[in-house]
Order: structure tokens, then C-alpha cells, then sequence
């Protein structure tokens, strides 16, 4: 199908559906048909101005032959022709297939991984910088664990980042981070290197993962670690086992065992939807090359190097010689590169 006749099934979709919602049509089919004119209406006007260029370059380029407009036409011209192929693009871009969990929220872990109390510290500052740039997009950041080290670091944490596009704006950084810097207890002064583990998921409703109860063991112990008196008195921390994944979760932070019980349960629907996810996206991209990352925690994606000031994302191929507003939240410039690199990926996949 020629990408004009494409634009033109949509417009004549979208007049279809507002002569159905004008007829007065009513329960779930005007929903249905609302939901749809609802996702369909912005590339409905990104066509309309498309097409205004398109015309516009059409009526310039006409008046080339009148001596009088000449100077006019070619000016103008000048501007459509860097303008008609931005649109053009920016439409086939709003028109590839959307990744049903990028509105969502998301569940953030890191983990500590080779390097010791070095990756511990690593994982504290790393899960600080989500944070602050969570906080810069709006968003809340829930800590839903933060398991404690020495020396300021953590063995683990956790967030639910709640807000709008969450996981589309995170899910570029599942993978392992890779900091080099002097550690703070090296007397000689020697470069380490070490490695935290970064997970994203998407949020899943209760509706996306149907979870047999009976696929389930759940076991109850007293909660270890910093808690003051509340420690081994009460038998609050939870344990959920999904028997037919081998899938666990494990929560402690919340004195209340149901609380503890409904935060564990969020993490495992995640997981599971995820699952789910992954074994889709796997089958889609077989047949493609190029992917911009995986989303694997055992790919390398960006690597800190302190004593240079630069943080590398390998995969774009992009430095930053900034790595202290990195550190304060200012993820957008790799962000934004990814999802570039990612959509035009696509783009050529369809062509």
C-alpha cells in the first residue's frame, strides 16, 4: 500500500467514526468508537498539514514562471522543500506501531553487580539520579525497598515511578551500567571498575496478568535488617513463589504484612507481564537487525568513567563530557537519542 493511500484510509476512518459518534450511537460501541477518533485525530491533523505543504510547494513552484512572484516562489520553496519531507517523516514516525506499555508507569531495580562495596555505592547513586530525574518529569518515586550496605551504598533497591509515558521514557535502561572511578578506600590511587544492573518494567493492572492463586506459595518471615524494635517481632516480610515460572518475589519494607503482600504481588504481575512481553517482542524481531539494546540486564549499555568526566552510551555511540549533571538526573540527551535511534530502526524494518 503506497503511503498516500494509507493517509487517505485514515482520514476516511476518521470521517467514519464522527458520523457514527453523530448518529448518536451509545454504550460500548461509543466508547470503542471514541477511544479510536481519539488516537487517530492527531495523525489526522499531521496529514491535513502535510498536505497544506504539500500545496503549498505545488502553488510555489507554479509561480516560478511569473517573472512578478518569482523572487517570492523561490524563497518560499526554499522552506517547503526542507519543511514537506520533516512532516513527511514525522508522520511515518507517529504512524508505527505503538508499544502498548510506553504510557504506563514503571518498577525501577538495581543491583549491584561486580566490584563489591564499590558497586554497592554505585547502585545508592545511580538509584539517587532516577530519582532526582523523576522528579524533574513530575513523576512520584515510591521506594518500595532499599536494602542498606556499608559505606552508604545498598544491596538493592527498588521504585514505582508513577506518571504518564514512565516505562517510555526508563526502558532504555535495563542493562548493566559500568562505572570506572578511584574508590574512596584505593590509597594507590588505582582505577576500578564495576558493574550495577539496572531492570525496568512496565506496571501491569491486574487485568493484563490473570494470577491463579493457586500458582502461588507464600510464605511469611520476620523481617532482618534496619527496623529498629519492629525487627524479628513480627512476621511481616513476604515471600511469593509463582510455581509455574519459578518466579520470586520478596518484600520486607512495610511493617504491615498486607502491605508488604500487595507491593509483592505489584512486582510480580510486572514480572510476569514483562514475560510476556519479552517472548512477543522476541518473535517480532527475529527476522530484525540492529536493535537499539535488548533491554537484557546482561548488556553492557553505558559505562561512567569519572576521572575523564564522560559517560558513553554504547549503544549509539554517544560520549557526554557531563557526567555530573548525569548524575543529578540529566538523562534526556541519551534518552532522547535512543528513542531517535529506535524509531528510525523501525522505520526502515517497514520499509
Amino acid at each position: 500500500m503506497s503511503f498516500d493511500l494509507k493517509l487517505d484510509r485514515i482520514v476516511a476512518r476518521a470521517e467514519e467514526l464522527r458520523a457514527l459518534l453523530s448518529e448518536g450511537v451509545s454504550g460500548e460501541a461509543f466508547v470503542r468508537a471514541s477511544r479510536e477518533l481519539s488516537d487517530i485525530e492527531p495523525i489526522v491533523a499531521r496529514i491535513d498539514e502535510l498536505r497544506a505543504a504539500e500545496r503549498a510547494k505545488a502553488e510555489a513552484e507554479a509561480m516560478l514562471d511569473d517573472p512578478e512572484m518569482r523572487d517570492l516562489a523561490e524563497t518560499e520553496l526554499r522552506e517547503l522543500k526542507e519543511r514537506v519531507p520533516e512532516l513527511q517523516h514525522n508522520l511515518r514516525v507517529a504512524l508505527l506501531p505503538k508499544d502498548e506499555a510506553d504510557e504506563r508507569s514503571g518498577i525501577l531495580e538495581i543491583r549491584p553487580a561486580a566490584g563489591g562495596d564499590e558497586a554497592s555505592l554505585f547502585a545508592a547513586e545511580l538509584f539517587a539520579a532516577y530519582q532526582k530525574y523523576a522528579a524533574s518529569k513530575g513523576w512520584r518515586f515510591e521506594v518500595m525497598e532499599y536494602d542498606e550496605s556499608g559505606l552508604g551504598g545498598i544491596k538493592g533497591g527498588m521504585a514505582e515511578i508513577t506518571g504518564r509515558s514512565v516505562f517510555a521514557r526508563f526502558k532504555y535502561e535495563s542493562g548493566v551500567h559500568r562505572v570506572q572511578r578511584v574508590p574512596a578506600t584505593e590509597s594507590q590511587g588505582r582505577i576500578h571498575t564495576s558493574t550495577v544492573t539496572v531492570a525496568v518494567l512496565p506496571e501491569a493492572e491486574e487485568v493484563d496478568v490473570e494470577v491463579d492463586e493457586g500458582d502461588l506459595r507464600i510464605d511469611v518471615y520476620r523481617a532482618s535488617g534496619a527496623g529498629g524494635q519492629h525487627v524479628n517481632k513480627t512476621e511481616s516480610a513476604v515471600r511469593i513463589t509463582h510455581i509455574p515460572t519459578g518466579i520470586v518475589v520478596a518484600m520486607q519494607e512495610e511493617r504491615s504484612q498486607h502491605k508488604n503482600r500487595a507491593k509483592a504481588m505489584k512486582i510480580l504481575r510486572a514480572r510476569l507481564y514483562e514475560q510476556q512481553r519479552s517472548s512477543l517482542a522476541a518473535t517480532r524481531a527475529a527476522d530484525r537487525k540492529g536493535q537499539v539494546g535488548t533491554g537484557d540486564r546482561s548488556e553492557r549499555i553505558r559505562t561512567y568513567n569519572f576521572p575523564q568526566g564522560r559517560v558513553s552510551d554504547h549503544r549509539i555511540n554517544l560520549t557526554l563530557y557531563k557526567i555530573d549533571k548525569v548524575m543529578q538526573g540529566d538523562f534526556d540527551e541519551f534518552i532522547d537519542k535512543l528513542t531517535a535511534e529506535d524509531q528510525a530502526a523501525r522505520l526502515a524494518a517497514e520499509e
